[in-house]
């Protein structure tokens, strides 16, 4: 257990049993922040409120504080950590959808060794990844994308701060910075666990500032194929209506 915001819900109500609990927040292999040329490293234990403030991390990778700055509240974002909140996989949380636009690793322990798990194959299921029972979640790794450019734009739950839908969108820039060469869009919120738009990708292509056209093109292709989740404050089609809405948006903040 890290800052225990996910584990202690599930318990209230009755989704987890847990016999043992191991406080595993103290271990300082799993704290801190890394950063070379080419890559970003972020401890498990490491909290949302430690990379909303990271003035490190806003140079190298400026999506990171942009979205810590959006989770719930200043008391979860000072308890809470980035690798609980993965390794929950709730299907609303702000990190997974992030962690797939920035083509991250995870970076997996078990009594087998190491191994390393893309983003893109991490997310299975509702509240399931790729960390198996005798593992846990120690580190991601992230690309340093300092010239590229960057949104999240989330529609909040009013009661509980989740995303009803969020997007995160990076885009790799011609060096003439005028129109797009390559991007990555992660949707959160919309389905039973976060995805990547990877097949909207190559419309990004040759997106240039204020394409309008081009943005609306590969916002209404998002959500093709994947199956809205539905309750009582948004069904599928307010679902998708919002989901549109927000890639759009986050398209347009990342070019302009």
């Amino acid at each position: 257990m890290l800052g225990g915001h996910s584990l202690l819900p599930m318990m209230k109500l009755r989704l987890a049993s847990p016999e043992v609990l191991i406080d595993i927040n103290e271990l300082k292999e799993l704290r801190g922040v890394s950063i070379s040329p080419t890559t970003v490293r972020i401890g498990a234990a490491t909290t949302h409120a430690e990379i909303e403030h990271s003035r490190e991390l806003a140079a190298a990778v400026p999506l990171l504080p942009m979205v810590a700055h959006v989770i719930a509240d200043p008391s979860v974002r000072n308890r809470g950590t980035i690798g609980g909140s993965l390794a929950h996989s709730d299907p609303s949380a702000d990190w997974p959808s992030a962690m797939l636009a920035l083509g991250a690793s995870i970076e997996i322990l078990g009594a087998r060794g190491t191994r390393r798990v893309s983003a893109d194959d991490f997310f299975l299921g509702f509240f399931q990844t790729a960390v198996e029972p005798d593992e846990i979640l120690v580190a991601v790794e992230i690309p340093a994308c300092p010239r590229h450019r960057c949104a999240y734009r989330k529609f909040r739950h009013p009661a509980s701060g989740y995303a009803v839908v969020a997007c995160a969108v990076v885009l790799e820039m011609e060096p003439d910075g005028q129109s797009v060469r390559s991007g990555r869009i992660g949707i959160t919120g919309y389905a039973d666990h976060a995805f990547r738009a990877a097949s909207v990708e190559p419309l990004l292509k040759g997106l240039k500032r204020k394409s309008s056209a081009g943005i609306d093109a590969a916002a209404n292709e998002v959500f093709k194929g994947a199956h809205a989740l539905e309750d009582r404050f948004a069904d599928e089609d307010y679902r998708l209506q919002i989901g549109t809405t927000m890639v759009r948006r986050a398209l347009a903040d990342a070019l302009n």
